[in-house]
């Protein structure tokens, strides 16, 4: 049986006709999106135009106060190394006027840092009686950030350890002469030679031996407590972990 010949002709007059028909059915399908585009834009468009509107005015707002925030800190990060040139220069004057501006003026953190610094000028001066009310003052604040409350009593203490009673150095610095404490060396000290003024000779021994075994604690400090806790015929291996129980009785 014979086939009978396509007819190229036909074929492509097909072929432009499908064709012809998918672009129109395109075109119809992008009117109808235009159309519920614009149905939708009047009837939510000043509701989306708003939300679109408080949202950058949210971002500017933000912008605009983080920049305020990175250009405060900024400011005081320099009034304060201005104010410790000051020190460092010998200008108590200007120093002090600085410092209480900081004080004033820049923050609970920048204000604890700089009457902490007035404090330590005042020792520098020969004032401890001034410089420990300065410290006692940063320990009563209780605005202050609590690593600065936790340092002003040990600052405080040392201005006038050679002239407050042993028992109250201990009372004072037992919470801080703790092992593991990031306060531990240098209140520990003191409250050890506190106790030494006591007669406590044992629990100046376990204090100094735990000092000793502290890896929180300076170098320097731990070799001078080991050599005081053997002294005191501490062994700093057997008494490292006696000294808080020897601080609460």
């Amino acid at each position: 049986m014979a086939l009978i010949p396509k007819n190229p002709t036909n074929d492509r007059a097909a072929q432009r006709r499908v064709a012809q028909e998918q672009v129109f059915l395109r075109e119809v399908d992008d009117a109808l999106r235009e159309d519920d585009a614009a149905r939708l834009l009047r009837r939510y468009g000043l509701t989306v135009g708003l939300v679109i509107v408080a949202a950058l005015a949210g971002l500017a707002g933000w912008l605009v106060w983080n920049n305020h925030v990175e250009s405060e800190v900024g400011r005081k990060g320099e009034a304060f190394t201005i104010a410790l040139d000051q020190v460092e220069a010998g200008r108590w004057d200007p120093a002090k006027a600085s410092l209480d501006t900081i004080v004033a003026q820049g923050g609970a953190g920048y204000a604890a840092s700089a009457r902490l610094v007035e404090g330590d000028v005042a020792l520098d001066r020969k004032k401890p009686d001034d410089a420990a009310r300065i410290f006692n003052a940063v320990a009563a604040d209780t605005s202050a950030p609590q690593p600065y409350r936790d340092l002003a009593p040990l600052r405080a203490v040392s201005a006038k350890f050679d002239t407050t009673p042993p028992k109250q150095v201990i009372d004072r610095l037992k919470t801080l002469a703790v092992p593991g404490g990031p306060w531990f060396g240098s209140a520990g000290e003191l409250v050890a030679v506190a106790d030494l003024k006591l007669g406590r000779k044992a629990e100046a021994g376990a204090l100094f031996a735990a000092m000793a075994k502290d890896p929180g604690v300076p170098a320097s400090l731990r070799r001078r407590a080991d050599q005081l806790a053997a002294e005191l015929g501490a062994n700093p291996a057997q008494h490292a972990t006696d000294a808080a129980p020897a601080l609460a009785q």
